[in-house]
């Protein structure tokens, strides 16, 4: 199965983006959402994480998200043990899912696929980019938080430019109507290029 990677920063609009895929009949996979859902269900992520945070990491039986984000944030080590128990599981998943789809690509959104080092995952990958203040707009109505946090969260991540500079195809999401145009452009020329595969 071909893998499309779907980043951007925070407050891009990737989640929007790849609705306009699905749109398509491009089956879409929120690496986050999937993510959290495993931390719920999975048995083993649940006792590596009451190991690693304690027993509050979970609270009536569901993890404890604002306990785990405080522990997390600004803190390198605990993020990166939580994601060595996390990501693997999730990656796991994915190719399970990935083969039970029937398309000519499938989409795997994942905010931090170059931060990482995952994009030889990926036959292409898709970032997505916004202005900066759209970004905080967005993420600032959305998470019932302020700038000051937001642009602490940028920090952390790789800048849009040398995102750009990596990726096969970009999706400006300033203006939903526009984006959506992009949208279709960009699958017409993954499905050429995957055309040029084939023969």
């Amino acid at each position: 199965m071909i893998v499309v990677g779907l980043t951007g920063g925070i407050g891009s609009g990737k989640t929007t983006i790849a609705k306009f895929f699905n749109d398509l009949e491009i089956p879409i996979y929120i690496a986050d959402e999937e993510a959290k859902r495993l931390m719920n269900r999975s048995k083993v992520i649940r006792r590596k994480l009451i190991a690693l945070f304690g027993d509050e990491a979970y609270k009536d039986h569901t993890l404890n998200r604002p306990f785990i984000a405080s522990k997390i944030f600004n803190n390198k080590v605990f993020l990166d043990k939580m994601n060595a128990i996390v990501h693997p599981k999730v990656a796991a998943h994915f190719k399970r899912w990935a083969k039970k789809q029937d398309a000519p690509y499938v989409i795997k959104e994942a905010a931090i696929i170059f931060e990482h080092d995952a994009q030889d995952n990926y036959d292409f990958i898709v970032t997505v980019t916004a202005d900066m203040d759209a970004r905080i707009k967005r993420v600032v109505q959305r998470d019932d938080t302020n700038r000051d946090k937001v642009l602490a969260i940028m920090k952390h991540q790789m800048s849009d430019e040398e995102k750009v500079k990596r990726s096969h195809f970009v999706i400006v999401n300033n203006d939903l109507k526009d984006a959506k145009k992009q949208v279709l452009q960009t699958h017409k020329a993954i499905l050429k290029a995957l055309e040029k595969i084939k023969n």
